[in-house]
């Protein structure tokens, strides 16, 4: 207790004195009067200082705005901010003014350089170019009404859309083929009589326009076709579907042969052998072909010419009636060897759909299994909008320095014209057929370029089990067939849509043939760096 009461009075003494240093006791008496003049002190302080407040609180109200006080540099910073919004807008207004100004003084330059001698397809480019420059008059009223958040909307409610305005325009619209107005031949095979198909030159491509040729002389001269052995030519059914040539003219106009030969026990006889072609060779033929005829149960008579010089470096036009008047027969079998040359009635020939009449769009026709894969890759890396362009490389330079000028073209020229292409088009990918080398493509895809976005080449990729969009192909053993890859790529090519050709190439030729037949073909299709003639395909004038 009594340590307890020391540490009290000692604590005491250290808080009332701390700052007294010479008192010793704590006096009572001497505290009480300083005590009262203090509190008097701070009660008249106290006093005045609150009747000094509120005076000055209304003299400040009223010579002060106080709202100026707190607003004025909240106020300043918005126009400032509102103000380089403006300015900015206007700037871009100009330059996209300046950049309109600069289009249309072009139409306006090319329009009176050609005013008497405008083709459809030029007349097209310049609404399109005009409706470029109505899209971009849009967006320089957005920009100026951006600071006062308009938006897409003018001060009469108008909205900025040139379509509503009835602007809209396909540019690279599609070509009305006018199928109705095709002239067309009956094909009507009579009984047991049969033309015997031979194609000999060139790849795939080449043999495909030679088969289709051969189906237009056996409508004319009334045969059944013959499709030739998988020994003697390509295996055409992995590529093409047979069965449906047949349902097209809706009777059995080719006959596969397989089912020839059954009909003819094993041992068929060409009774005829007259030849379309009598240079460089009578019917393309030589002893090493005559002698795998023989071997496949095929035996043949002499060969004869239909025409003395008939060369197929330089055939002549023929009609439908020489055909008639050479290769009429009643024998049972005949054969006229390759007409991958031959030039019968051209027109009547590559209208669209054919020169037979059928009740689909084309007669020689991808087989189902390549037609679905096709869908599969578009469907996986290309979607519906995209460009298709056949860059023929390998072997090519040769053949296109042969001719004036050359359709052999350097690399940065090709990805000139490709990416012209593609701003006409407004596609935003490729899909890329071709024999080049890596080193050629990737320069190319690395000079593809539209406002500063490299425009994607994209090729097959090698077979991968984890992708879907092949497995059809593989289940039945075509996978890495290179005819049915040589299709597919044909096939994909076909659907796009817009298509870049490469001039001279019978691969070529054949994508144009089914683009023409599916209706596909669009008034943009051209061969690569020939875009002053755009209409090749369509014809049109």
């Amino acid at each position: 207790m009594d340590r307890d009461s020391s540490d009290e009075d000692d604590d005491r003494r250290n808080l009332t004195y701390q700052n007294d240093t010479t008192r010793s006791g704590f006096n009572v008496e001497g505290l009480e009067p300083q005590m009262r003049r203090r509190s008097k002190l701070t009660f008249h302080k106290g006093y005045l200082f609150a009747l000094v407040l509120p005076l000055l609180i209304v003299f400040i109200y009223f010579s002060t705005d106080i709202r100026s006080l707190f607003t004025s540099d909240i106020s300043s910073f918005k126009f400032n901010t509102v103000s380089g919004q403006i300015r900015e807008s206007q700037l871009q207004a100009l330059h996209l003014l300046n950049q309109q100004q600069s289009s249309l003084l072009s139409i306006w330059n090319h329009t009176l350089v050609n005013s008497n001698n405008i083709t459809t397809v030029q007349f097209d480019d310049i609404k399109a170019t005009l409706l470029t420059q109505i899209t971009l008059n849009k967006h320089i009223q957005q920009i100026l009404l951006s600071p006062y958040k308009a938006g897409d909307i003018l001060q009469n409610g108008t909205a900025l859309d040139p379509s509503s305005a009835g602007y809209s325009f396909h540019r690279c619209r599609k070509v009305d083929q006018k199928f109705s107005e095709r002239r067309t031949i009956e094909w009507k095979p009579r009984r047991n009589k049969f033309l015997f198909a031979i194609c000999l030159s060139g790849q795939m491509s080449n043999h495909l326009i030679c088969l289709e040729k051969h189906m237009f002389f056996a409508a004319i001269l009334n045969r059944a076709l013959v499709i030739p052995s998988s020994r003697f030519d390509y295996q055409y059914n992995r590529v093409l579907d047979i069965a449906h040539i047949n349902d097209c003219i809706g009777k059995k106009v080719v006959v596969p042969f397989e089912d020839f030969m059954k009909l003819k026990k094993n041992h068929a006889h060409i009774d005829k052998f007259i030849c379309y072609f009598s240079t460089p060779q009578p019917c393309y033929m030589d002893e090493e072909r005559l002698k795998k005829l023989k071997s496949l149960g095929i035996s043949t008579g002499k060969l004869e010419a239909a025409w003395k010089n008939e060369d197929v470096k330089n055939p002549s036009r023929k009609t439908v009636k020489d055909v008639e008047e050479k290769f009429g027969s009643d024998d049972d079998v005949i054969a006229i060897g390759d007409v991958y040359f031959a030039d019968v009635d051209r027109d009547w020939m590559l209208q669209p759909g054919g020169p037979i009449a059928h009740k689909c769009k084309t007669l020689i026709e991808p087989s189902k299994l390549i037609l679905l894969t096709a869908e599969r890759f578009i469907q996986t890396f290309l979607g519906s909008n995209f460009i298709a362009l056949h860059f023929r490389r390998h072997g090519f330079l040769k053949f296109c320095n042969a001719k004036k000028p050359s359709c052999f073209y350097p690399i940065p020229q090709a990805a000139d014209c490709i990416t012209r292409m593609v701003e006409r088009a407004n596609s935003p990918v490729i899909y890329l057929s071709t024999d080049a080398a890596g080193s050629e493509t990737g320069l190319l895809q690395s000079m593809i370029m539209l406002n500063g976005k490299t425009i994607p080449l994209v090729k097959r990729p090698p077979r991968n089990s984890a992708e879907k969009w092949d497995a059809l192909l593989y289940r039945h053993g075509l996978e890495g067939d290179s005819q049915v890859e040589a299709m597919l790529d044909k096939t994909i090519c076909a659907m796009a849509s817009v298509f870049i050709g490469a001039s001279g190439s019978t691969f070529t030729e054949d994508i144009l043939r089914l683009r023409k037949d599916w209706g596909t073909a669009s008034i943009c299709d051209e061969y690569l760096c020939q875009g002053e003639n755009p209409n090749f395909i369509s014809g049109e004038e």
